[in-house]
C-alpha cells in the first residue's frame, strides 16, 4: 500500500466538487488519477477539450479494432486462435466457432474468463454440464477439462488470467449483494445430459502450458465424474444479472462497475442504466487520465452512448498517461441531456501493466480512430 502525499488544495476556479456544477467558463473537467480510480486524484477545468489534439505522432495512442475481422479467430480449439493484446498477467483473445470439439482442451496457464458474444452451446467440463448463451460470463478454473457443443454458431471473448485465479471485487459500504448477489452464479450439474456422454471412446485432451500444447491421450472420457463437492468449480454469471449501481447525482467512475479481479488487472462490466438526472451531474464519461492502467473495452450491444463509429464486436485501447473521455458530438448530447437511458453492454479490461499488440490485431486496427476526438 502506497502512503500518498496527501494535500488536498484548491487553486482558481474551480468546482466544489468532481463531476459536477462546472464553472461555466471552462465546462471541460479532466481527472488525473492514480491506480485506477481508486488513489489520490486532481480534477481539472480546462477552456478546451483535453482530447482536441490535431495530430499524433508515435505508437502510444488510442487504438479500435475490428475484432470481427480476425479471419485467424475461426478455429476448432482455442488454444490455436492468436494472443491478440497480452501481457505477462493477461491474455485477451477472440475465438470463432461452429462445430462440436472431439476433444477436451485444459488451460494449466491460469483462469480462463469465457464471454459468449454471440451463440449457445452445451458445455461439458470436469464439474458438470452446463448450458451457455450470449451474455454469460462462463468462469474455467486453472487445469479444469472442458470441451463446447455449438447449437449454434459462437462469437468468444477470451480473458485468461495468467499464473492466477479470479475473485469477485470487494463491495464495501453497499454489501455483499449489490451489483449481483452471489446467489445468482450457477454451476455445472452432474445431471442427465452429463451422464450420456460417459463413454470409454478414446479421449484426447489439449492441455496448453507456457503457450505450448501438450495433447494427453485417454483410453476413455476423463469428464466421467459422478459427483463432487466443495467451493472450486466453473462458474456462470450473465450480463442481465447484474444491477448496477447508479446515482442520480453523480457520474460513478468505472471502477463502480468491477465485475472480476485477476492479477494485475480487473474485468469491468457496463450494461444499461438510467443516465444522471442532477441538472449540475456530468452525464457522460469524464475525460481522464488513468495513468496506471491501460484500458481496453469490447463492445458487445446497444448503443456505445460516449463513442462514434463503434460497432459490436470492436475493441478501442486507451494505454495508460493520455486522456481520453467521450467524443465530440457525446459529450454536447450529454451536455443538452438528450439521452435519459444508456442501453449499452460493454467489457471493459484494465491492466496494471502495458499491453502489447499481436500482428492478427494490427491487422484489423482502424488507424484513423486518433483522430475520431476532432471538433466535426
Amino acid at each position: 500500500m502506497h502512503k500518498w502525499i496527501a494535500f488536498p488544495h484548491k487553486e482558481g476556479v474551480c468546482s466544489k466538487q468532481a463531476h459536477a456544477d462546472f464553472p461555466e467558463e471552462a465546462i471541460y473537467e479532466r481527472e488525473a488519477g492514480r491506480e485506477g480510480f481508486f488513489g489520490p486524484a486532481a480534477h481539472f477545468h480546462h477552456q478546451h477539450a483535453p482530447t482536441g489534439w490535431s495530430e499524433w505522432e508515435g505508437e502510444l495512442r488510442p487504438r479500435a479494432f475490428n475484432f470481427n475481422l480476425v479471419e485467424k479467430a475461426v478455429q476448432v480449439s482455442p488454444w490455436i486462435v492468436p494472443n491478440l493484446l497480452h501481457n505477462a498477467d493477461c491474455k485477451i483473445r477472440v475465438w470463432r466457432m461452429d462445430q462440436a470439439m472431439d476433444f477436451l482442451v485444459r488451460n494449466a496457464d491460469g483462469d480462463e474468463l469465457l464471454f459468449i458474444h454471440q451463440g449457445q452451446a452445451d458445455l461439458y467440463c470436469d464439474y458438470g454440464y452446463l448450458e451457455v448463451k450470449e451474455g454469460d460470463y462462463v468462469m474455467i478454473p486453472r487445469s479444469t477439462n472442458w470441451r463446447i457443443e455449438p447449437k449454434e454458431p459462437m462469437f468468444i471473448l477470451m480473458v485468461e488470467n495468467t499464473g492466477s485465479a479470479y475473485s469477485l471485487p470487494e463491495k464495501g459500504l453497499v454489501g455483499n449483494h449489490a451489483v449481483f448477489d452471489p446467489a445468482v452464479l450457477e454451476v455445472p450439474s452432474i445431471n442427465d445430459k452429463f451422464k450420456a456422454q460417459y463413454s470409454e471412446q478414446t479421449t484426447q485432451v489439449q492441455m496448453k502450458r507456457h503457450e505450448q500444447v501438450n495433447v494427453i491421450t485417454y483410453p476413455f472420457n476423463p469428464l466421467d465424474a459422478i459427483g463432487w463437492h466443495g467451493d472450486l468449480s466453473v462458474v456462470k454469471l450473465n450480463w442481465r444479472d447484474i444491477r448496477p449501481l447508479m446515482s442520480h447525482r453523480y457520474h460513478l467512475p468505472p471502477s463502480a462497475h468491477t465485475t472480476f479481479v485477476g492479477k494485475g488487472f480487473v474485468v469491468c462490466t457496463f450494461v444499461p442504466r438510467p443516465i444522471e438526472s442532477d441538472p449540475g451531474a456530468l452525464k457522460v464519461p469524464f475525460y481522464h487520465n488513468n495513468d496506471d492502467y491501460d484500458e481496453v473495452l469490447f463492445y458487445h450491444a446497444g448503443d456505445f452512448f460516449s463513442r462514434d463509429n463503434i460497432e459490436a464486436g470492436m475493441v478501442t485501447f486507451h494505454p495508460a498517461g493520455f486522456t481520453h473521455g467521450p467524443h465530440p458530438k457525446a459529450f454536447q448530447a450529454g451536455r443538452e441531456y438528450k439521452k435519459k437511458f444508456t442501453d449499452e453492454v460493454a467489457v471493459m479490461i484494465d491492466t496494471r501493466n502495458a499491453l502489447n499488440f499481436a500482428e492478427e490485431a494490427q491487422q484489423v486496427e482502424n488507424k484513423e480512430y486518433v483522430y475520431s476526438w476532432k471538433q466535426p
